[in-house]
């Protein structure tokens, strides 16, 4: 890139959307999405997607560029991503990655380590067994076969479970041992990242907050539809947290109580991991302003001491 990006970063419901909404208005910038879930068409709701007045506004891009039934991993979401950024660059605007995926924003920035293909056949047989066994029996395996990549990864955090026994099934090497062979290479990306943090207990209420919010916005509706869809609720897409649980809840299996309480502690547990692992990220700079103006004027401020200054748009 000519010139440098501008990436807002930080855990959950801290406020990186509306924060970088207001960036791209005042700097000429457009807005890439490092959510996981997001590329989804569909999970709308409980992904606090964007709506159609916030994309009005603003160009979001990664966003509903994906059937649930499609895969996505940090490798595609950093070539989807490039491909971006250049696009908007070249029409003279300023590119605005968010997202609290510290994994995905890492292989944009840095590059990251090759892994051999993936093999449906397999894929479908490890689902098969997770509907059978469960994931604590193939968590229990994956540190068998991968000890160093099942001590990283959360419990419960099914996709990479399966796509790590998966490389090793397929190729026959960890997935440890393919990101030792080959780790993040040298930053390709240059980048101004601004790292939002909240004081854990208000972050916390935040997150309760932001649950029930979602609920009265028609989250388990947007469950039961995409259900209704005939969607195989082992995708990877549901596996998300609130998506997992209201599954298990429409099904009749919690009640919206409990799935709601299960939520709010996941997400919370979630969001204590990705400040975490930005934290350990370098050349962060951290704002703990918390009102959106007092952030914005902050960030502002930063943004014109590095340089980067406003589009040409």
């Amino acid at each position: 890139m000519p010139r440098p990006i501008l990436a807002i970063v930080g855990a959950t419901a801290t406020g990186k959307s509306a924060l970088a909404l207001a960036l791209a208005e005042r700097l000429g910038g457009e807005i890439v999405s490092a959510d996981a879930l997001q590329a989804y068409r569909g999970f709308d709701v409980g992904t606090a997607k964007p709506g159609p007045a916030e994309r009005l506004r603003v160009p979001h891009h990664l966003i509903d560029v994906l059937e649930p039934t499609e895969r996505y991993s940090a490798g595609e979401f950093a070539r989807r991503a490039g491909e971006a950024l250049a696009a908007i660059e070249g029409r003279g605007r300023l590119p605005i990655v968010v997202g609290g995926s510290g994994l995905y924003l890492r292989a944009l920035l840095a590059g990251i380590s090759p892994t051999p293909p993936g093999d449906p056949e397999v894929r479908r047989e490890l689902r098969d067994r997770l509907a059978t066994e469960g994931l604590p029996t193939l968590s229990a395996e994956l540190a068998r076969r991968d000890p160093a990549t099942a001590a990283r990864l959360a419990p419960g955090d099914t996709q990479r479970v399966l796509r790590a026994l998966e490389v090793a099934l397929v190729s026959g090497r960890p997935l440890s041992a393919w990101i030792a062979g080959q780790p993040f290479g040298k930053k390709g990306i240059s980048a101004i990242t601004a790292g939002l943090t909240v004081p854990r207990s208000i972050l916390y209420d935040e997150i309760a907050g932001r649950v029930a919010r979602m609920l009265e916005q028609g989250w388990v509706r947007e469950v039961e539809a995409l259900l209704g869809r005939g969607l195989d609720p082992r995708l990877p897409a549901f596996q998300a947290i609130g998506y997992r649980q209201l599954v298990l809840h429409v099904r009749g299996e919690w009640s919206l109580e409990r799935a709601t309480s299960e939520t709010i502690q996941a997400t919370r547990r979630f969001a204590k991991r990705q400040e975490t692992w930005f934290r350990k990220e370098p050349d962060v700079t951290w704002f703990a302003v918390q009102d959106l103006e007092g952030r914005i004027a902050a960030v502002l401020e930063h943004v014109e001491r590095s340089g980067l200054g406003r589009s040409n748009a």
